[in-house]
């Protein structure tokens, strides 16, 4: 009768050996599958797809700061192209710098303000002008804020009888503000002058 009570016993404790073993596997196994599972959502959540031509596309989201270079570069060439690309037709001219000063501060509405008492825009309509900017290279230091950049580009100025081309540098400082439409970068020109604009050549045209 012990013999038998004793087995009985053995058996009780493999059984529950066995149980505490299975729980024990189960709460493991369920543990590894919630860590996957928010580790996959939190995967997905930094992919992004865009629809182009029909085709999803997949992009990575990332920290601005890992952008702040390639940013910088494209708000300093957009602002360039918006403020110096220039057509005989009033309305161009107004929506481009009107575009442009959305992403400077108060010295690109200066010079703005410089040129337009000048006559330059009036010369330019007066003339049947056209003005387009190639942006060469944008030298940007994000090693100390607010950023400080170089853009070097040519001026191509399409007149009746010519067409001449000039040199323009520029500098000024990039400071921080919040994205809208109107500037989905984020980021202001300020102090923005010219150290220099000379011609290079000038061609006729026939």
């Amino acid at each position: 009768m012990f013999s038998k009570m004793k087995n009985i016993d053995t058996a009780f404790r493999h059984v529950r050996g066995f149980t505490m073993l299975v729980v024990c596997g189960s709460l493991i196994m369920s543990c590894f599958a919630l860590y996957k599972s928010f580790s996959l959502v939190s995967q997905m959540q930094e992919k992004v797809y865009i629809l182009a031509n029909g085709k999803a596309l997949e992009a990575y989201a990332s920290d601005r700061k890992d952008n702040i270079p390639v940013e910088a570069r494209d708000h300093v060439v957009t602002f360039h192209k918006l403020f110096f690309t220039l057509d005989p037709d009033d309305k161009v001219i107004k929506t481009n710098v009107t575009k442009a000063l959305y992403l400077a501060d108060d010295s690109a509405k200066r010079i703005y303000d410089d040129l337009k008492e000048n006559g330059y825009y009036s010369g330019i309509i007066s003339g049947n002008i056209s003005q387009t900017i190639q942006v060469d290279s944008v030298n940007v230091d994000i090693n100390k804020y607010p950023y400080h950049f170089r853009c070097y580009a040519t001026q191509n100025i399409v007149r009746t009888t010519s067409a001449a081309h000039r040199s323009l540098i520029t500098e000024g400082n990039l400071r921080n503000v919040s994205r809208s439409d109107n500037n989905p970068h984020g980021f202001l020109v300020e102090r923005w002058n010219t150290i220099e604009n000379r011609d290079l050549s000038t061609e006729n045209r026939k």
